[in-house]
């Protein structure tokens, strides 16, 4: 079993099964959890795992609390609502229908990381579990009231706000977002709200390609903004009252400006465009790097001084409010700023931009691929940094190479003050990988 950027991720039946699923629930409580709440999303393997993975908890003694159908934001939240020890979120997020994983936050509500993860591979590797007598098995309880309990805690009744907002549901579980704005005086009209586990309205993660619909309904209406999710919410992209996608990057500074003030810092992780360290320094804030993955960017959150972190990808974190991704919190903060700022168009014309690029090499070596990069890269480059894959920085651009969490992937980011710029150091880079993977494939 691998961790990867965002829990243990991948197809179900082969990657992703029961099996794997009881023993994850096996290791948890073994390590010491002896109450955990767990949730799932929509995909139809969902109750399949989350079944086995509460299973695997009682048998060595944890207390279930299960949330059923739920945003994994949700189940984040709850943890700290019902003095668990952790939570156990089934879901693939963004990846397709076929796919399924597991999510894990501790008793604070964050994504666990470093040795907290590697203690729970570990034994499930080892297959040593604590399993209990019968008269010693953990309990079963269904908690019903989760979702509105979220509703609750991001939606301010006085706001009032005076928006009609376009909310891209996505056949998933975002639909607390619609929930929320309309108790904050929005006029919300949902696309495709209806739970349904195989995605068939649009691709599940929440890019501009597939928020082309969302876009043309805004674009056509008097929404002032549209938002999409992901299948478990964790994740919120957007378009602009003319229907305009805006850029993860782009989000990215104006979410940080916003709430960023002098002296203070934005967690962030080392593929974000340097619009953000622009955008931050025109407030007197600045930012600080992390590895790629929420989990690393909410950690870093819990310094002293760092008000806000996010990922280009969709992942907004406002540790004052929640340690964890919050998708229908950012909805509701989007639409809070535009109440109060105005056109969101304009908003987004503040934000300095350069040309970005970026792209993926499939491999099934990507680790070893990315080693090979960061050791020609060594003598070839005087800045680089190995803080996850290997960054390279010339005086007008950089690029980025770095394996996937996620997937068998290998991937590719460049920036640069033009974009001729920008092509030859995306190419540059590219050219690097596909070397490292022939060279790596003539080996085999």
């Amino acid at each position: 079993m691998m961790f990867g950027t965002s829990g243990i991720r991948g197809e179900f039946g082969t990657e992703i099964t029961a099996e794997l699923a009881l023993n994850a629930g096996r290791a948890v409580a073994s390590e010491g959890a002896s109450r955990v709440v767990v949730g799932r999303d929509v995909r139809p393997t969902g109750r399949i795992l989350t079944d086995a993975v509460a299973s695997g908890l009682q048998e060595c003694g944890a207390d279930v609390l299960d949330l059923g159908v739920a945003p994994t934001p949700t189940v984040a939240r709850a943890v700290e609502w019902h003095d668990a020890d952790m939570g156990i979120v089934v879901t693939a997020s963004h990846n397709p229908a076929a796919d399924n994983g597991l999510k894990f936050w501790d008793g604070a509500g964050r994504a666990i990381v470093g040795e907290r993860q590697r203690a729970l591979a570990d034994r499930i590797e080892r297959g040593e579990y604590d399993i209990r007598p019968w008269n010693e098995i953990g309990s079963h309880d269904t908690v019903s009231d989760a979702v509105e309990r979220h509703v609750d805690a991001i939606a301010d009744e006085d706001a009032a706000l005076d928006l009609d907002v376009v909310v891209d549901v996505g056949n998933g579980t975002g639909t607390v977002t619609a929930d929320a704005l309309r108790r904050m005086g929005c006029r919300v009209r949902t696309l495709d709200a209806d739970p349904n586990g195989s995605f068939p309205s649009r691709s599940n993660e929440p890019t501009e390609g597939s928020c082309a619909r969302l876009s043309t309904v805004v674009a056509g209406s008097d929404a002032e903004i549209g938002v999409a999710h992901d299948g478990d919410a964790d994740r919120m992209m957007a378009v602009t009252e003319s229907g305009t996608f805006v850029p993860g990057d782009v989000l990215l500074a104006v979410f940080a400006q916003e709430a960023a003030s002098p002296g203070e810092e934005v967690a962030v992780p080392i593929d974000t465009s340097i619009a953000v360290t622009e955008a931050l320094k025109a407030v007197g804030a600045t930012t600080t790097y992390t590895r790629v993955g929420d989990g690393h960017v909410a950690d870093r959150t819990t310094n002293d001084g760092v008000v806000f972190g996010g990922e280009p990808s969709g992942a907004w974190i406002w540790p004052s409010e929640a340690p964890c991704p919050d998708g229908p919190l950012a909805a509701v903060r989007l639409a809070t700023l535009v109440a109060r700022r105005g056109s969101l168009d304009d908003i987004v014309a503040e934000i300095p931009t350069a040309p970005i690029r970026r792209g993926n090499v499939e491999t099934e070596a990507r680790e070893s691929v990315v080693n090979r990069v960061r050791g020609c890269v060594a003598g070839r480059y005087r800045n680089t940094t190995a803080l996850d894959g290997v960054r390279v920085d010339v005086d007008d651009g950089w690029f980025l190479v770095r394996a996937s969490g996620t997937e068998p992937l290998v991937r590719v980011t460049a920036e640069a003050g033009t974009e001729d710029r920008v092509k030859l150091l995306f190419r540059t880079a590219r050219r690097l990988v596909d070397q490292a993977a022939a060279d790596i494939e003539m080996k085999v």
